[in-house]
């Protein structure tokens, strides 16, 4: 059987660091997704949850960070990736991110799914 380790995520992008690294560029930024549903008692409720993605400028998917904004609509593609380190009060935290292989602007207005 196959292995697969895909995401994608349309969502509101909300803090964006753009910095190099050896030459190439590299943006650190979170998508914001929300879902929609009534809860036990019929009353409507808006979740969000916060991703943080990394994505290289590659030349070929990814190739201009200069419309990367907070409050855009993005769609991203990538893969999950999880990282440990020790934190500067010695102690052991898990970070979670997307490394996005490919992302897009989107112009049109996003709507929130009720499920």
């Amino acid at each position: 059987m196959e292995q697969l380790n895909r995401i994608q995520l349309r969502g509101i992008i909300g803090t964006v660091r753009i910095s190099e690294v050896q030459g190439r560029r590299l943006a650190n930024f979170t998508v914001a997704t929300n879902v929609a549903f009534k809860d036990a008692e019929g009353m409507a409720v808006i979740e969000t949850t916060w991703h943080n993605v990394v994505a290289w400028e590659n030349g070929s998917f990814i190739t201009d960070f200069s419309n990367l904004e907070k409050g855009k609509a993005v769609f991203v593609e990538g893969r999950l990736e999880y990282q440990r380190y020790t934190g500067d009060d010695g102690n052991e935290r898990r970070l979670s991110r997307v490394r996005a292989w490919s992302l897009n602007i989107i112009e049109e207005p996003l709507t929130i799914e009720t499920i």
